[in-house]
């Protein structure tokens, strides 16, 4: 069994409230955990509203199609264009 985690760092340049960052945040939220059928959740900086923090998880048994679709994950979430990603990490676990 093959776990892949990821991180994406997000600065959120045009929020001016909780309010909408929430909105930007739930929207990448769902399209990403709907388009790779991946866990997606907001787990850090969540007081802060210029910048946040999104987790994912997926599970496999092949670590070439995680690590793919963990790629896939960041380029699309850079593709939407709703805010600047500042980092990104990713590991790959084999249990």
């Amino acid at each position: 069994m093959v776990v892949g985690t990821g991180l994406i760092t997000l600065r959120l340049h045009d929020c001016r409230s909780l309010k909408g960052k929430r909105k930007i945040v739930k929207s990448m939220i769902n399209r990403l955990g709907n388009n790779f059928n991946a866990s997606v959740a907001e787990v850090g900086s969540n007081d802060i509203y210029q910048k946040a923090e999104i987790g994912f998880a997926l599970l496999g048994n092949d670590a070439a199609l995680i690590n793919s679709k963990i790629d896939k994950i960041f380029n699309m979430a850079e593709d939407m264009g709703l805010a600047e990603i500042v980092d990104t990490e990713m590991e790959i676990i084999h249990l």
